[in-house]
C-alpha cells in the first residue's frame, strides 16, 4: 500500500438542521460566526482561518446537485451530530459566562486526561456543539 499524501487539515465540517434561520440565530447571534454564503440548502460560516462550518437544511441535500463546475454528491444525516470549536484555555470562563447570558444551558463539562476542558451545549436542532480548550488531543496542546 502506498503512503497517503499529506493533508492540510479539515476544511469543512457540517451539521444538519430543520430551520436555517433559526440555526443562523444560534451560530451568528450566539456563537458569533460570520455567514459567508446563504441559500435555500445551506449556510456557510467562517469558523476560523481556513475553516468553514456548513449548516445544511435537513432533507434538501440528499440528491446530487449539478453545478457549472461539476456534480456535488448528495449527502445527509439523521439525528444530532457533533463538532467542536477550538478555544484558548483562558477563554473557558468568558464562554461559560456568554452562553449563560444568552440563556444557553451547558449540557456537560468535561476535564480531559491531558488537562484540557470542554463545554458542551445543544444548538436549536439538538446538535452537540463543543467548545474545547487545550490540552486535549496530542495535536491540540496550545
Amino acid at each position: 500500500m502506498s503512503k497517503a499524501p499529506p493533508l492540510g487539515g479539515i476544511l469543512e465540517t457540517s451539521v444538519y438542521v430543520e430551520d436555517l434561520e433559526r440555526a443562523h440565530g444560534f451560530y451568528c447571534g450566539i456563537v458569533g460566526l460570520t455567514r459567508m454564503v446563504s441559500g435555500e440548502r445551506l449556510s456557510a460560516y467562517d469558523a476560523g482561518p481556513g475553516e468553514t462550518l456548513l449548516v445544511f437544511a435537513r432533507g434538501l441535500t440528499a440528491q446530487d446537485v449539478e453545478t457549472e463546475g461539476g456534480i456535488v454528491p448528495g449527502h445527509h444525516s439523521e439525528g444530532p451530530s457533533h463538532f467542536a470549536f477550538r478555544i484558548a484555555a483562558d477563554q473557558l470562563e468568558p464562554w461559560r459566562a456568554h452562553l449563560a447570558a444568552c440563556g444557553i444551558p451547558l449540557r456537560s463539562e468535561v476535564v480531559w486526561p491531558a488537562g484540557g476542558r470542554s463545554l458542551y451545549v445543544d444548538d436549536p436542532d439538538g446538535n452537540v456543539v463543543e467548545f474545547a480548550a487545550p490540552p486535549l488531543w496530542p495535536n491540540f496542546t496550545e
